[in-house]
């Protein structure tokens, strides 16, 4: 779990950390709102787009191998960002970032489906998200630390070179000790010259489905451009091109999974594993809301409050000490309590934005303190830590290991999609009120915005918790 979840730290991190490190990239190469705006978004959509592919790959040519793969590409492109010259250069290194972070984190969904049983296994995801927890919550704390000590130039810098190190330890320990065999669990054999026989027959890349790879990375792209770039009508044209794609795409693997079940990509009797479909649903569900949080957090107390990059990272660690507290616990318990967590956590999630509009309205008022902001945020640590390892571990309970990083490929990628329509929706709300109003109103209104999404959240774990009683019953 360590050689697995030390890359998956420094992936997650650089989510959240360049958030806090965007003025002072701004300043060192001179870039413009349209650069600045593809160091986030850059890295998201080749996460997006490379996660389905990466899980399928790993599960049939060896999971250990595309890790490996995954974490050497990653942090050599952090430390090219670290390096880099022009906002161009930096650009081209986050978007290997994301190649890098796609190609690793699936695996270690199919590792964990692999490697565990029982209780172990929902530990395993408790830790998972433990990690997932400390790392997007702790990023900006750790970035305004940097940029606080060292300064603007070697700061933005340096929250980009500390990856190396880490991914260095990562790779060497995922060398010594991930299994080297059983990693590739799709059905094959081996020809007499060598050649690995993938599904069906089908072999080398062939075996990939590289029609639905296509079809599946070209649908991702053009549904997240339009929350990420082109807000107008030209993004509505590119979103609607996405979705049909990826209708075609539906109707392309389920005519190949007719052919033969191992076949496709993704095999779309996935979906009809109610445990699988309704927890990856309240997961993405919860993912359209709760990333979002952050980025109003860090522009409403640099931009609206005035305190610098440092302040507003230390406010975000109330949630990640939850989540570190909890997690590993939370993992514990899910065979026995994990619905009914899932519940109570996605209740908690929409508890603690009220409380957040709650604190703002105060500090609008001139009462209030960024004390009540950072308890706001506690409870949102509490409602992560019960909501991420309940859903993951009871999302992927009933499904096969030789499926299991294409199932979690999907997943991630669900999760990708929903952060990018959820940060582009909520922030867009947060700027126009605080143009309209002040900075108090905006993260007040953005806040009751994604409790409303928390809401969407609560309804669905409730279906999956009854769907999740009725199982054994109909099975005895």
């Amino acid at each position: 779990m360590v050689a697995l979840l030390t890359p998956l730290f420094a992936a997650l991190m650089s989510i959240s950390i360049v958030n806090v490190a965007l003025p002072a990239i701004e300043s060192g190469l001179g870039a413009g709102s349209s650069d600045l705006q593809w160091v986030l978004s850059g890295y998201a959509l080749a996460f997006g787009v490379v996660l389905v592919p990466a899980g399928r790959a790993g599960d049939l040519w060896g999971r250990r191998r595309f890790f490996l793969l995954g974490v050497a590409v990653f942090g050599l492109a952090s430390l090219m960002s670290a390096l880099a010259p022009t906002p161009m250069v930096l650009n081209i290194a986050r978007v290997l970032m994301g190649v890098g972070a796609g190609l690793l984190t699936p695996q270690i969904i199919g590792m964990i489906q692999q490697l565990f049983r029982g209780s172990a296994r929902g530990r395993a995801y408790g830790l998972m998200s433990t990690v997932i927890g400390v790392a997007v919550a702790a990023g900006p704390a750790i970035g305004g630390l940097i940029i606080d000590v060292v300064g603007d130039d070697l700061g933005w810098r340096t929250t980009f070179l500390i990856n190396a190190p880490l991914t260095l330890l990562a790779f060497v320990l995922a060398f010594l000790w991930l299994p080297r065999t059983g990693g590739g669990a799709v059905t094959g054999t081996t020809s007499s010259t060598g050649t690995r026989t993938g599904s069906g027959g089908r072999r080398g890349l062939a075996a990939l489905d590289p029609l639905g790879v296509a079809l599946l990375s070209a649908a991702v792209v053009l549904v997240m451009l339009p929350f990420i770039q082109f807000r107008s009508g030209t993004g509505a044209f590119l979103g609607a091109a996405g979705l049909a794609l990826m209708t075609v795409w539906a109707f392309w693997e389920r005519r190949l999974g007719r052919l033969d079940a191992e076949a496709p990509m993704v095999n779309l009797a996935l979906f009809t594993r109610p445990s699988y479909t309704l927890n990856t649903l309240v997961l993405s569900l919860y993912f359209l809301g709760m990333p979002a949080v952050w980025a109003v957090v860090a522009v409403y107390v640099q931009q609206g409050l005035g305190h610098g990059a440092l302040v507003a990272g230390v406010v975000t660690l109330p949630s990640a000490v939850m989540v570190m507290l909890l997690s590993t616990a939370v993992g514990r318990r899910v065979e026995t309590s994990g619905p009914r967590m899932l519940v109570v956590g996605t209740v908690i999630a929409v508890l603690s934005m009220l409380a957040l509009a709650g604190a703002t309205a105060l500090m609008g008022a001139g009462s209030g303190s960024l004390w009540l902001v950072g308890a706001a945020l506690a409870l949102n640590g509490l409602s992560q830590a019960l909501i991420i390892p309940s859903a993951q571990t009871l999302s992927m309970q009933d499904v096969p290991a030789r499926m299991a990083g294409a199932a979690g490929g999907v997943a991630q990628t669900s999760q990708r999609l929903f952060t990018a329509v959820g940060i582009a929706l909520v922030t867009g709300v947060y700027f126009s009120i605080a143009a309209a109003v002040d900075h108090h109103a905006a993260v007040l209104v953005a806040s009751l915005a994604i409790a409303a999404c928390m809401l969407s959240a609560v309804l669905a774990a409730v279906l999956a918790a009854r769907r999740a009683r009725r199982a054994p019953a109909a099975a005895s």
